[in-house]
């Protein structure tokens, strides 16, 4: 009797080692994609609307920063800018009593080749009329290159207001606060109403339903799966369940590391392991930090 109880405790014991070593080929940790949101411009908060445990959607905007004097430098820049405009010179206009003068000028210098050409006037009135247009078109050319200089000089400079027009709407554009990515935010840094500067953390968001399990294989085990490959990942439930999950391997480390203290492997005298990734859909029971288990 005492020989039949021992058989069936040993059977017994066998079994459970047997489901034991069964039961995951690697074990990790879970975790999740973490955004610290900080502020990127300096100023009075106006609006925050986020809470910790609440769910945000990318790009959604949750707070506001204040603008006013942003708003007030940018109606500044515009208004230097049409200084610049207003003060463009008009060519033809300054341009033209000089052209007038050109072509009368041309016109005498015509008269005086008839007058010449039929013995009524001296080479000396035709030599002085020709010698009139030239220096009437130098003087246009140098009024051309001064007028040419000082447009330049003044486009030059409503070039740099439109610089500094985008630059204020850039800045402009920060005061807004957005959500980068869907998620639930974990911590909140900061309430409406504060004086916030530049870098200061506003709120930690974290896209709880998308979690990896960061898991280490031994080399033996790196022939045995591949990216994209659909393995079975397991979450504590309670104290004695576990519940299943299908999960796909996203990544895996090309470099070995040394086995970390709190983790185990299925040869747990393996001193070298490679990290590897497994993605899962998260329904709210998995949170980041607690152990999971994968079968490949």
């Amino acid at each position: 009797m005492k020989k039949s109880i021992f058989l069936a405790i040993s059977f017994a014991s066998l079994v459970s080692c047997s489901n034991s070593d069964a039961d995951y080929d690697a074990t990790g940790t879970f975790e999740t994609t973490e955004v610290t949101v900080s502020a990127e411009q300096t100023g009075k908060l106006l609006q925050f609307s986020v809470e910790e445990g609440n769910t945000v959607n990318a790009n959604a905007q949750v707070g506001l920063i204040d603008t006013v004097q942003l708003y007030l430098k940018a109606r500044q820049i515009g208004a230097t800018k049409l200084v610049y405009s207003s003060q463009k010179p008009e060519v033809s206009t300054q341009l033209a009593t000089l052209r007038q003068q050109l072509a009368k000028a041309q016109q005498e210098v015509a008269r005086f080749q008839g007058l010449v050409k039929e013995g009524a006037a001296n080479k000396k009135n035709l030599d002085d009329a020709q010698s009139q247009v030239d220096v009437i078109k130098r003087q246009i050319a140098a009024q051309e290159s001064s007028l040419q200089k000082a447009t330049n000089s003044l486009t030059a400079q409503m070039n740099t207001a439109d610089v500094q027009q985008l630059q204020i709407a850039d800045q402009l554009q920060k005061c807004h606060i957005y959500s980068p990515i869907t998620g639930t935010v974990l911590e909140k840094y900061a309430e409406p109403g504060e004086f916030v500067a530049i870098g200061k953390p506003l709120f930690k968001v974290s896209n709880v339903n998308d979690m990896k399990l960061r898991a280490y294989i031994t080399a033996d085990q790196m022939t045995q799966i591949k990216l994209g490959q659909k393995v079975t990942v397991y979450a504590d439930k309670g104290e004695k369940d576990r519940k299943a999950y299908d999960g796909k391997i996203t990544w895996i480390s090309d470099k070995a590391e040394f086995t970390p203290k709190t983790i185990q492997t299925r040869d747990e005298r393996a001193n070298l392991v490679y990290a590897i990734k497994i993605s899962i859909k998260n329904d709210g029971m998995v949170k980041s930090g607690m152990y999971g288990d994968v079968k490949f």
